[in-house]
């Protein structure tokens, strides 16, 4: 069973680490992202994680309810660093677009942590802040509350799905990706045209495409897609000149 975590005020430390520091849930999540590029996912353990705190693996606990709940910590953190590197500037499409490609940025510079967290729901205050723009960004534009929760749906999830998928690429050793890279020239560009003519025609381009993530191409279809969507909904600015000349008249009498 999970231990209860110990208030804010009554969990700090009084005495600092065998290393100096005094902990914080801060410092713990910062040292966390550190043992997770040095050791990856698996290598993160309360043991591991207090020996690089200089702390004994218990005191983790007065800040932490488990290492599950560190985790959620951790993608909190990925999320936060998005949204104050992301500024509105008060276009829908353009502070959508901008605050997914933050997202998936934010999580690309932490591999290991994104591999981790990606799919996790925190439920924490940064995460909330995220999921409020979002959804404020699609109201304020007019989308109604069904169709701006639908693509919140769909633009968060993909925003995730490639922070995943980009990441784990990211996170292999750098002798395995490199050699996944270059399987576009190596094998794909080699195929013969009689049997894979489609292969063929295209192998030059594959070559130069795949090593790189299709996410801003596809963040760029459902954006195009909502805004269609949103030109549809609104009324043809000539019927709403006519709608407001038939109730000039009733208003003025």
């Amino acid at each position: 069973m999970a231990k209860d975590v110990v208030p804010e005020a009554a969990r700090r430390r009084r005495r600092p680490t065998r290393q100096g520091t005094v902990l914080s849930e801060r410092l713990i999540v910062d040292t966390a992202l550190r043992v997770l590029r040095e050791h990856g996912g698996a290598g993160l353990t309360a043991r591991r994680l207090g020996t690089a705190l200089g702390a004994d693996p218990s005191s983790l606990y007065r800040y932490f309810a488990g290492m599950d709940d560190l985790v959620r910590a951790i993608g909190e953190e990925l999320l936060g660093r998005a949204l104050d590197s992301w500024s509105a500037a008060g276009r829908w499409r353009t502070d959508l677009r901008a605050l997914g490609l933050a997202i998936h940025s934010s999580y690309l510079a932490d591999p290991q942590a994104a591999a981790l967290t990606a799919s996790r729901v925190t439920g924490r205050p940064r995460e909330i802040a995220v999921d409020e723009t979002i959804l404020g960004i699609l109201r304020t534009a007019g989308f109604p509350d069904a169709t701006a929760v639908r693509l919140y749906h769909a633009f968060i999830d993909l925003t995730m799905a490639f922070a995943s998928l980009d990441a784990g690429a990211l996170a292999l050793a750098e002798e395995a990706r490199t050699k996944d890279e270059k399987m576009w020239t190596s094998t794909y560009a080699r195929l013969p045209a009689e049997s894979y003519p489609h292969i063929a025609a295209t192998a030059p381009l594959l070559a130069a495409r795949m090593p790189h993530s299709a996410y801003p191409v596809v963040l760029d279809t459902l954006l195009d897609d909502a805004a269609a969507q949103l030109a549809a909904a609104r009324p043809p600015a000539t019927a709403r000149g006519r709608s407001a000349r038939r109730k000039g008249p009733a208003a003025g009498g």
